[in-house]
């Protein structure tokens, strides 16, 4: 197990986890979030960026993924979401959706930050790429964890 699955306890990715398939029961969209340690990289985008690359976020059929990225010892976290929901959602949803991390982070309440975000995530993609019968999970609804 990774050092880095233990900055949730059990319940918590269970509850992130639920919050990821809830969101996703009502779009085609892909949510993922992934925490590691530190954040490898100067900027918190580009390393959002490699890992949305390295979790094959990009190769979903409408491109309609978003990444939660959480690097909790340095206290940086990014939110990306790949070209087909970047082109129909404003800058106003990056920016409410950060803010509420954000404010959620401060005070140290990790998993309802991100359960609140990914509830956020999951109604923009709701608007934009709705839920399909056909609908196919094309990622792993669990969090990854950095090394």
């Amino acid at each position: 197990m990774a050092a880095d699955s233990l900055f949730f306890g059990a319940e918590e990715q269970q509850r992130i986890i639920a919050a990821i398939q809830e969101a996703e029961k009502q779009t085609s969209g892909e949510i993922k979030v992934h925490i590691e340690k530190k954040c490898t990289s100067e900027n918190v985008m580009d390393r959002a960026k490699e890992v949305f690359g390295l979790l094959d976020m990009h190769l979903t059929q409408d491109h309609n993924g978003v990444l939660f990225y959480l690097a909790y010892e340095d206290r940086k976290f990014a939110v990306l979401g790949d070209q087909g929901i970047f082109e129909k959602v404003t800058e106003d949803f990056w920016n409410s959706t950060k803010d509420l991390l954000r404010s959620n982070f401060a005070n140290n309440r990790f998993a309802d930050g991100l359960c609140l975000g990914i509830q956020e995530a999951g109604i923009q993609l709701k608007k934009h790429f709705p839920y399909s019968s056909d609908d196919v999970n094309e990622l792993p609804d669990d969090i990854s964890f950095g090394s």
